[in-house]
């Protein structure tokens, strides 16, 4: 129980390993705009009493290990991180200043699944997972 937190009335450790991509799969995630993305993400987490405990943003997906509290759904938190850093994506990056929902940058829906006590494992497998794809890419190079 090393991460327990507490609310008024109750103490939680609900950590949960969420993906999701950008619209099409483009790979759209690259050099500025990921360094941005994950303070973005961090600040959007902090807002709504969450916190990223380890993130990945790959060319083209994102994976975090998140502490969501219980009194929030994940759906709601994952819907408000997308929607909140899909505006400010197309305010700094796109240009547009106003009137911009950001709904043509992430793709509908995400994975989401419990870490339990796995969580040095999911921490490992986050960390590896870009050189996991540069190897898998290195591979179809001989393929083709």
């Amino acid at each position: 129980m090393g991460n327990v937190q507490s609310l008024s009335h109750s103490k939680w450790e609900c950590i949960y390993h969420i993906t999701w991509i950008p619209k099409y799969r483009k790979k759209k995630i690259y050099k500025e705009l990921r360094k941005y993305l994950a303070d973005v993400f961090k600040e959007l987490a902090r807002q709504k009493e969450c916190k990223v405990m380890e993130g990945h943003l790959m060319p083209d997906h994102v994976h975090v290990m998140m502490s969501i509290p219980p009194k929030y759904a994940v759906a709601q938190i994952i819907g408000f991180i997308k929607g909140k850093s899909a505006i400010q994506i197309a305010r700094n990056f796109v240009g547009r200043k106003k009137n911009f929902t950001g709904q043509h940058f992430w793709a509908r829906g995400y994975h989401v699944s419990t870490v339990g006590r796995d969580e040095d494992a999911i921490r490992k497998y986050i960390k590896d997972q870009e050189k996991e794809d540069r190897r898998i890419d290195q591979l179809n190079l001989f393929d083709e």
